[in-house]
Order: structure tokens, then C-alpha cells, then sequence
């Protein structure tokens, strides 16, 4: 089980200019701060401190390095070293995410209205790849379920849907026929209620990378990392199951859940354990855990489901 520290503070957090030098902090304190250059913008305005999340995993976080060059972001490419290489190309300001769909709020947000209305958090978790490999991220972002409330979903609403951007001028990776444009996602409304769902705009200290999903994207830690969409454009609120970019690829390998379970096997491998990134192609996998290592947080979303069936 992943656990978590409810005294986790931002001493304990390494931002990406001191990850060489390691935990090189300005200590203030109860409330200490991170002693770091990060005195980033969003569209010209200071980031707010995030504060530190007592949900984020007492696991060590993978180096900026890692993190920010294995990636899968097929809008950039399918190899895994891609996204880097090609998501310097992406403009990033001005962007706005449109809410719509059966609510009674919908609207239109820059990012920076998003950020200054929600109070950004410091979350480590755990991300797990359905190609069998793991890491673990410092995220900075916020609760989905406060932007859900603030829309206020008509009764009628079951699902909230994702779009991605579409610009292939930008997104070398949309100008190949591999994925019907844009990348779709989707999540049962209670799951975006969920306080581990969370909308991310940065990690370690600094603005999402945009090889990470720049400028937000979804991070939803119980399930395989292609449910946490990049890069997002659209919130839709709809009655009806909607549709998926993977599971319209391929229902038979990606279904619409897509929750971690080590017991039901992928049709081409085993999910039952994981490598850790960085430790190497032959380094001694561990055991994967039932929901990512999130059990006791999500299990009473799927009461009475046949995980099996709905995989």
C-alpha cells in the first residue's frame, strides 16, 4: 500500500534546480519554503505556493531528469524519448480549457484563472504504465472535484469526458494517422469527485513541462497513466459512457476503467509487477498493488463491479 504523510512538508521536497546537490532548502520555519530560483509566470503573475498535500505517497520522487524525458505523449512522437524532443514546439500562452455539457456553469478559463482560483497543491504519486513500469511524481495542481462543484453538474451528468488539443503545426505527432485525433478521455463523475483526481499545472517547483502535458493535465494516480490526459482543451459533462482514444484503438487491451489490477493480466503481459524507472532493464521488478497502491481510497467506487469484466 502506498502510504501517505499527513506531516509532509516542502522541506522534503527536492525542486529540479537542486536535484543534483540534493535538498538544498531555505528553511522558514513551520512553514518552510522552498529555496529555489522558481519564481515562475503564469501569463506574466507570480505561481502561487502550493502547499503540501497530506495525500502524496511517502515514496521517494524520481528525478526532474526522469521524469521529463520517458514519457508517453504520442501527440509528440511514440517513442519515449520524443515528447522531449519535440514539445519545446508547443505554444503554451494563451490557453484556455472550455467546460460545457449538461451543467449549469459552463464556461471558458484560462489557465491562470484556474490557478488563482483553486489553491495549488504539492502531491507525490505514484504513476503506473500499463507497459509494466512505474514512477513517482511530485505534482503541483488541484482538486478536479472543486472545478466539478463550481460547474454544478445537472442530475442528468454520470461521466465527465477530456479532449486534447488538435494543432499538428505544433504537435508533430498528429500529423501520423496512429490515434484518431483528438486524444479523448473520460472519467465516471464520482471518480473525478475523487480528492485524488487532480488537475496538474506544474511539478517539482516549476510550471508542467510540456513534454508532461503543459500547461494542465489530468493525473489520476489509481489508474494506468493513458487515463491521465495532457494537454486539455475541453470538459464535457455527459449521461452516456463517453468515448476513449485507446479503447476506440483497441477495446480488447484498453478498456474504459483502466484501473491498476496486478490479478487481470494485460493480453500481451503480466501486470502483476512493475520496473521501477531508472533502476534499469534488469533490475528486479516489484509487485504491482491492487489500484496503484490506492486501495483504501477508491475500492468503494467499484462495490459490486466485476473488475475482471470491467477492466
Amino acid at each position: 500500500m502506498v502510504k501517505f504523510n499527513s506531516e509532509y512538508t516542502h522541506a522534503d521536497v527536492t525542486p529540479k534546480s537542486y536535484w543534483l546537490n540534493r535538498r538544498k532548502l531555505m528553511m522558514g520555519g513551520a512553514g518552510a519554503v522552498l529555496a529555489s530560483p522558481f519564481a515562475g509566470s503564469v501569463l506574466g503573475k507570480a505561481f502561487p505556493s502550493p502547499i503540501a498535500s497530506p495525500y502524496s505517497t511517502d515514496q521517494e520522487p524520481h528525478s526532474f531528469e526522469d521524469i521529463t524525458t520517458y514519457n508517453n505523449f504520442y501527440e509528440f512522437g511514440t517513442r519515449k524519448g520524443d515528447p522531449a524532443k519535440h514539445a519545446h514546439n508547443l505554444t503554451t500562452e494563451p490557453w484556455s480549457v472550455k467546460i460545457d455539457g449538461l451543467c449549469d456553469n459552463p464556461g471558458e478559463y484560462s489557465v491562470h484563472e484556474l490557478i488563482e482560483k483553486y489553491s495549488v497543491e504539492e502531491r507525490i504519486y505514484r504513476l503506473r504504465c500499463v507497459e509494466a513500469w512505474s514512477m513517482v511524481v511530485p505534482w503541483i495542481g488541484f482538486e478536479l472535484g472543486k472545478l466539478i462543484e463550481d460547474s454544478l453538474p445537472d442530475s442528468k451528468a454520470k461521466f465527465v469526458a477530456f479532449e486534447t488539443l488538435v494543432r499538428p503545426e505544433e504537435m508533430v505527432g498528429q500529423r501520423s494517422g496512429f490515434l484518431d485525433w483528438p486524444y479523448r478521455e473520460g472519467l465516471r463523475l464520482d471518480e473525478a469527485m475523487n480528492p485524488l483526481t487532480i488537475l496538474s499545472v506544474g511539478l517539482y517547483g516549476e510550471l508542467m513541462p510540456n513534454q508532461n502535458g503543459a500547461p494542465i493535465r489530468l493525473v489520476v494516480p489509481w489508474k494506468y497513466g493513458f487515463k491521465s490526459i495532457k494537454s486539455i482543451v475541453k470538459i464535457t459533462f455527459t449521461e452516456e459512457m463517453p468515448p476513449t482514444t485507446w479503447n476506440d484503438q483497441n477495446s480488447r487491451e484498453y478498456g474504459f476503467y483502466s484501473n491498476v489490477n496486478p490479478n487481470v493480466s494485460h493480453p500481451r503481459w503480466s501486470q502483476a509487477a512493475e520496473r521501477v524507472i531508472g533502476t534499469g532493464l534488469f533490475a528486479k521488478k516489484i509487485p504491482t498493488l491492487m489500484f496503484n497502491g490506492y486501495e483504501e481510497h477508491v475500492a468503494h467506487l467499484y462495490e459490486g463491479m466485476d473488475l475482471a469484466e470491467n477492466y
